[in-house]
């Protein structure tokens, strides 16, 4: 040991003895600096973090590794000194470990230099620390094994520049061996592969906060291995091939430096699917795995199966999510035990697993536009993930999965919340959802299922639908033991009933050619419960789906089976009758406020509009949301308190103040409740601020100007965040700024 310390001192001494060392760290600081300050906009971001200093730390390293070690062992040869060094009683290994060992306190002078970039930004912000840290380790560990590809390097020349530029090449084409341009190119499974060799893919773990076993593995694997060889080829100068103990030699060195190799590579291999030996450094844990989820799946009590569709050719911004989906069902897979399956498979390269999945579940690919700088095309793909359990089943898609922002960077795709969507999606198939059988033994009454078609005019697209109709409904009949009747009926047929189909459900015929002149129909209605639920067939809605559609009208029409919401909102006032107007010219009555808010709650859950007039609310009402409530009365005010005391959920949409859009611009003004004072005794204050998403939607502002003597309105969009200003003295509704 005090040998390898001793040639440390000397090669720290010969790079100090210079302003060599000097110069290239102050290139790194300044580099570190401009990646973080310039490249990635420190201060225009708004976030507390130093996450981009680590993002170009691999691309970094490297310049500066292999600025390092380009003379350590090529200068040696060039003055003569190496077969000085090869006589001296010191052994090959203790001069590689020497050398690796003043590099490695070089690179780690080199980051202990940006320690104060973190340090100040804790003093701006609150800074997460943990990803710091560990991003440091990870920093240290790539730098040693970027060491030893410079040190192997330098070791083949005794030119330094061609040194230099040999661990340029080495350790660029490592890191470049995964990066997305070079992954983009290939498949899933192709893709994959290179991300786990490239250099700058493993540090992408890091980077966000979590040190992987695997990543640091890899790391130390790379520096043994270079640090190996670079033994070997400074042994290979003593021996004397010529002669039978030199041949010897050189074999035993070659099969040793094979031996480490196929060790890294095996460690490697191993630990290839073991992703729970990690380590999330995040202070809120965001790269963990939820106890909740851990739960969810502890309890299954049957087998729950998880299968990835996912097409080798894909779009080139979800491409690089395949992994990410990947990993963390691998660790589903591990906490769920024998009870979770993981399987991925590709539709596009079979066929009947295609045409199987779309029948049975809904599944087809979806047509992505890929542009280029040389091509365009269309791509159809899948990206799904199908969750089964028992013989309920439910399907993630792309738009379910990913989100999609758009900047002046150009636009990112990154997963949405991917545990969460999992979770959830699990829990419901397997928690919130039971078996048709019992969902009809809970139903009120019997249902009925009538189909209105007209067979003989049909479009060959809709032709099959009605006998999938059959089908499902016979299946289904046969399920509830006699409590769902189908019947077939075509309105054509009969003008009253045609009339009253389109008084009562909007019901009307759909025109086949452009002059309406032949025409069809294809609805379908389920009455179960005391409700009436439209089912509105579409010419490519399988069997899966339209099964799905039948089912969970049966299940929103059984007591229990889903959540029940209720909404309170004033009544929006008609505009009076305009006497100088016929009256199927009149103004249309207002829609009703959180109308499009409904439609969406009523796809997953029962959806009450209340007017609480009668002092209570109904004891069916799981969650109450109260938006725009205008003046509540005295009984409404009760019936709200009351369910809250009774331990009832409750979501409040509140603002102080009132925005309308006009045509001279922005109005705000103060807006009066009693619900203010309500949630005063609730404990909780309404602010006078108002708030927009910086990231949101441009917003529409009225311009008025004047063209060629006219005055004309125009629309222009607003795509900055804007701010009302409140003033200590009351409140100017005049008084808006835009920035």
């Amino acid at each position: 040991m005090s040998t390898i310390l001793t040639v440390t001192r000397k090669e720290l001494r010969a790079y100090f003895a210079s302003p060599v060392a000097q110069i290239f760290l102050a290139i790194f600081l300044v580099a570190c600096l401009y990646s973080l300050f310039g490249q990635a906009s420190f201060f225009a971001r708004n976030l507390a973090d130093v996450r981009p200093l680590f993002a170009w730390m691999p691309l970094l390293l490297i310049l500066l590794v292999a600025a390092i070690t380009m003379r350590q062992w090529s200068e040696e040869q060039k003055m003569g000194t190496l077969e000085v060094l090869l006589t001296l009683p010191i052994s090959v290994r203790d001069m590689v470990l020497g050398k690796f060992l003043a590099g490695i306190v070089l690179v780690a002078l080199g980051l202990l230099l940006t320690l104060p970039v973190p340090i100040m930004v804790d003093q701006l912000g609150d800074l997460d620390w943990g990803p710091v840290l560990g991003g440091y380790a990870g920093a240290l560990l790539l730098g040693a094994a970027y060491l030893a590809i410079g040190l192997c390097a330098s070791s083949r020349t005794d030119n330094q520049v061609v040194a230099m530029m040999t661990t340029l090449v080495l350790a660029g084409g490592l890191y470049l061996l995964g990066s997305d341009r070079i992954t983009s190119l290939f498949a899933n499974d192709m893709a994959q592969l290179l991300r786990s060799l490239g250099s700058g893919s493993r540090f992408e773990s890091i980077e966000r906060g979590v040190l992987d076993l695997r990543d640091l593995v890899y790391y130390v694997g790379l520096a043994v291995f270079f640090l190996t060889l670079n033994g070997y080829f400074l042994e290979a100068e003593r021996l004397d091939r010529d002669s039978p103990d030199g041949r010897r030699r050189a074999l035993q060195l070659g099969l040793l430096v094979g031996l480490v190799g196929l060790n890294v590579l095996a460690s490697n291999v191993w630990l290839a699917p073991v992703a729970a030996l990690r380590i999330d450094m995040t202070q809120r844990g965001e790269y963990s795995i939820d106890p909740v989820t851990i739960d969810t799946l502890t309890a299954l009590g049957e087998p729950l199966s998880i299968t990835g569709f996912f097409s080798e050719r894909s779009h080139p911004l979800l491409s690089p999510l395949v992994p990410q989906i990947r990993d963390l069902l691998a660790e589903y897979a591990v906490r769920g035990g024998d009870s979770v399956t993981v399987e991925f498979m590709d539709p596009n390269q079979d066929p009947e697993l295609e045409q199987e999945i779309g029948e049975r579940y809904g599944i087809r690919s979806f047509p992505f536009r890929v542009v280029d700088r040389h091509q365009q095309a269309v791509v159809n793909a899948f990206f799904h993930v199908l969750i089964e359990y028992g013989d309920q089943y439910e399907t993630l898609s792309f738009d379910q999965l990913i989100d999609v922002n758009a900047d002046d960077d150009g636009i990112e795709v990154r997963l949405r919340n991917l545990e969460y969507d999992l979770t959830r999606t699990i829990k419901r198939v397997s928690q919130d959802f039971q078996s048709m059988e019992s969902v009809f033994e809970q139903l009120p009454g019997s249902a009925t299922l009538t189909l209105y078609a007209t067979p003989e005019t049909l479009p060959a697209d809709f032709a099959e639908l009605p006998e999938r109709f059959r089908k499902i409904a016979e299946e289904l009949s046969v399920t509830a033991g006699g409590k769902l009747q189908f019947h077939e009926v075509d309105p054509s047929r009969d003008p009253g009933l045609e009339a009253q189909l389109r008084q009562d459900y909007g019901i009307q015929p759909l025109a086949v050619d452009l002059f309406g002149r032949r025409t069809f129909y294809l609805d379908a209605l389920l009455e179960a419960g005391g409700k009436v639920q439209r089912i509105m067939p579409r010419s490519d809605l399988g069997e899966a789906e339209l099964r799905s559609a039948i089912e969970a009208g049966i299940r929103r029409a059984t007591p229990g089976q889903l959540k029940t919401v209720g909404l309170y909102t004033e009544t929006p006032q008609a505009p009076p009758p305009n006497p100088q107007l016929p009256p199927q010219l009149q103004p249309p009555p207002p829609r009703p406020d959180y109308h499009v808010l409904a439609s969406l709650f009523g796809e997953e859950f029962s959806f009450e509009q209340l007017e609480l007039e009668s002092g209570f609310v109904p004891e069916t009402i799981d969650v109450l949301i109260l938006g725009k409530t205008g003046a509540l009365s005295p009984r409404q005010q009760f019936a709200i308190d009351q369910y809250l005391m009774r331990g009832g959920k409750l979501i409040v949409l509140a603002g102080r103040f009132d925005i309308a859009a006009l045509r001279s611009g922005l109005r705000a003004s103060p807006a009066a409740s009693p619900l203010f004072d309500l949630l005063s005794t609730w404990g909780v204050e309404v602010g006078s601020a108002l708030v927009m998403d910086p990231r949101n939607a441009a917003f529409p502002i009225p311009v008025q100007e004047t063209r060629g003597g006219f005055r004309m309105q125009r629309i222009e969009m607003i795509p900055y965040p804007f701010f009302v200003d409140v003033r200590e003295d009351g409140f100017d509704a005049d008084h808006i700024t835009f920035e």
